[in-house]
């Protein structure tokens, strides 16, 4: 009997939203308050930030590998972000997770959202909003990891995809990170 058949399949929860929300810090939260959660790695063509180290943060990969990867089907989802990089979640690492009866959070940008619903069928999606459009502002701003002119292209992308939080099962705002955190676990029933 294998590993898998011991466990009912998990889950996939997407948490998406505009850039700069705080998507990874609230994930963080969640998996540091919910270790039973699991937090899908993405892979990207865009180049690792000071302290990000490969396969914690991302996969960081070639415009070659990933190329390949969309050819082969190793993509759950896949989007170019930014017009400057592409990111996508690797479908076996998922699927692994899943079969193991693991909660599997997705932090994806919207058009790499409705991949997953279109591709996979349940997952639960929740839209990550700031709580105002000020604030959105002063986060993306405040990371420091951008040049002026990547912070214009977010905020550009950021109002497009505001657009879509009614594509969402759930909204949570995130006002604070526990807060988020909370209100994400309450809704996945682990609060």
């Amino acid at each position: 009997m294998s590993q898998a058949a011991n466990h009912a399949p998990g889950r996939i929860v997407v948490i998406s939203g505009p850039a700069g929300v705080g998507k990874g810090t609230v994930c963080k939260r969640l998996q540091q308050r919910w270790p039973e959660l699991a937090l899908s790695v993405s892979a990207t063509t865009r180049p690792a930030r000071p302290g990000e180290r490969e396969g914690r943060e991302y996969f960081f990969v070639s415009d070659e590998q990933f190329d390949e990867l969309i050819a082969t089907g190793g993509l759950l989802e896949w989007a170019e972000v930014h017009g400057s990089a592409r990111y996508g979640t690797p479908r076996a690492a998922v699927n692994e997770l899943v079969a193991q009866g693991r909660t599997v959070i997705l932090e994806i940008e919207p058009q790499g959202a409705r991949q997953v619903r279109a591709a996979l069928p349940d997952p639960i999606t929740i839209f990550l909003a700031p709580p105002s459009w000020e604030e959105l502002v002063n986060r993306l701003a405040g990371r420091g990891t951008e040049t002026t002119a990547q912070q214009q292209r977010r905020l550009e992308t950021a109002r497009v995809e505001l657009a879509a939080v009614q594509e969402f099962d759930h909204i949570v705002e995130n006002r604070t990170v526990d807060q988020a955190a909370d209100d994400i676990a309450a809704l996945l029933g682990l609060a």
